[in-house]
Protein backbone atom coordinates (compact mmCIF):
# COMPACT_ATOMS: atom_id res chain seq x y z
CA UNK A 1 0.00 0.00 0.00
CA UNK A 2 1.31 3.27 -1.34
CA UNK A 3 0.82 6.52 1.46
CA UNK A 4 0.06 9.82 -0.58
CA UNK A 5 0.07 12.73 1.77
CA UNK A 6 0.45 16.55 0.61
CA UNK A 7 -0.40 19.68 3.08
CA UNK A 8 -0.58 22.84 1.43
CA UNK A 9 -0.78 26.82 2.60
CA UNK A 10 -3.23 28.86 1.26
CA UNK A 11 -2.64 32.67 0.34
CA UNK A 12 -4.81 34.62 2.43
CA UNK A 13 -7.26 35.65 -0.37
CA UNK A 14 -7.47 33.87 -3.72
CA UNK A 15 -9.94 33.68 -6.56
CA UNK A 16 -11.98 36.14 -5.55
CA UNK A 17 -12.22 33.83 -1.70
CA UNK A 18 -11.03 33.84 1.52
CA UNK A 19 -8.49 30.86 2.76
CA UNK A 20 -11.35 29.55 4.74
CA UNK A 21 -13.90 29.26 1.48
CA UNK A 22 -10.73 28.37 -0.35
CA UNK A 23 -10.30 25.34 2.51
CA UNK A 24 -13.88 24.39 2.00
CA UNK A 25 -13.65 24.47 -1.69
CA UNK A 26 -10.80 21.96 -1.89
CA UNK A 27 -12.04 19.82 0.72
CA UNK A 28 -15.24 18.75 -1.41
CA UNK A 29 -12.94 18.59 -4.76
CA UNK A 30 -10.85 16.51 -3.52
CA UNK A 31 -13.05 14.13 -1.93
CA UNK A 32 -15.19 14.35 -5.04
CA UNK A 33 -12.58 12.82 -7.09
CA UNK A 34 -12.88 9.10 -5.52
CA UNK A 35 -16.29 9.21 -7.64
CA UNK A 36 -14.28 8.89 -10.86
CA UNK A 37 -10.75 7.91 -10.06
CA UNK A 38 -11.06 4.39 -9.38
CA UNK A 39 -7.63 4.33 -8.38
CA UNK A 40 -8.04 5.70 -5.17
CA UNK A 41 -8.08 3.54 -2.46
CA UNK A 42 -8.77 5.91 0.91
CA UNK A 43 -9.14 9.73 1.08
CA UNK A 44 -9.49 12.08 3.77
CA UNK A 45 -8.98 15.72 3.68
CA UNK A 46 -8.42 17.30 6.80
CA UNK A 47 -8.60 21.69 7.54
CA UNK A 48 -6.47 22.69 10.37
CA UNK A 49 -8.09 23.97 13.54
CA UNK A 50 -5.32 25.59 15.11
CA UNK A 51 -3.26 27.98 13.12
CA UNK A 52 0.30 29.05 13.86
CA UNK A 53 3.25 30.06 11.36
CA UNK A 54 4.48 26.11 11.55
CA UNK A 55 0.78 24.62 10.61
CA UNK A 56 -0.54 24.47 6.96
CA UNK A 57 -4.01 25.24 6.03
CA UNK A 58 -5.10 21.88 4.24
CA UNK A 59 -3.85 17.94 4.04
CA UNK A 60 -4.73 15.37 1.76
CA UNK A 61 -3.88 11.84 3.35
CA UNK A 62 -4.69 9.03 0.32
CA UNK A 63 -3.83 5.32 -0.25
CA UNK A 64 -3.29 3.18 -3.59
CA UNK A 65 -2.46 0.52 -4.45
CA UNK A 66 1.09 0.84 -5.51
CA UNK A 67 3.03 3.82 -7.30
CA UNK A 68 1.30 2.66 -10.53
CA UNK A 69 -1.94 3.74 -9.43
CA UNK A 70 -0.65 7.15 -8.29
CA UNK A 71 0.73 8.06 -11.28
CA UNK A 72 -2.50 7.02 -13.18
CA UNK A 73 -4.43 9.27 -10.51
CA UNK A 74 -2.08 12.18 -11.17
CA UNK A 75 -2.38 12.32 -14.69
CA UNK A 76 -6.14 11.18 -14.84
CA UNK A 77 -8.10 14.63 -16.29
CA UNK A 78 -10.57 14.87 -12.95
CA UNK A 79 -7.16 15.41 -11.03
CA UNK A 80 -5.38 17.52 -13.22
CA UNK A 81 -8.27 20.17 -13.67
CA UNK A 82 -8.56 20.24 -9.12
CA UNK A 83 -4.41 20.71 -9.26
CA UNK A 84 -4.82 23.70 -11.59
CA UNK A 85 -7.16 25.44 -9.29
CA UNK A 86 -5.19 24.48 -6.09
CA UNK A 87 -2.41 25.92 -8.13
CA UNK A 88 -4.15 29.28 -8.39
CA UNK A 89 -4.90 29.62 -4.46
CA UNK A 90 -1.59 27.60 -2.72
CA UNK A 91 1.23 29.75 -1.41
CA UNK A 92 3.11 26.54 -0.44
CA UNK A 93 2.87 22.48 -0.78
CA UNK A 94 4.85 19.92 0.47
CA UNK A 95 4.31 16.44 -0.55
CA UNK A 96 5.66 12.70 0.95
CA UNK A 97 4.97 9.29 -0.39
CA UNK A 98 5.93 6.11 1.31
CA UNK A 99 5.18 2.44 1.27
CA UNK A 100 4.41 0.60 4.61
Amino acid sequence: MLKHIVMWKLKDRAEGRTKAENAKMMKLMLEGLTETIQEIEHIEVGINIIPSEAAFDVVLYSEFKDEKALLKYQKHPEHVKVAEIVGKIKEDRVVVDYVI
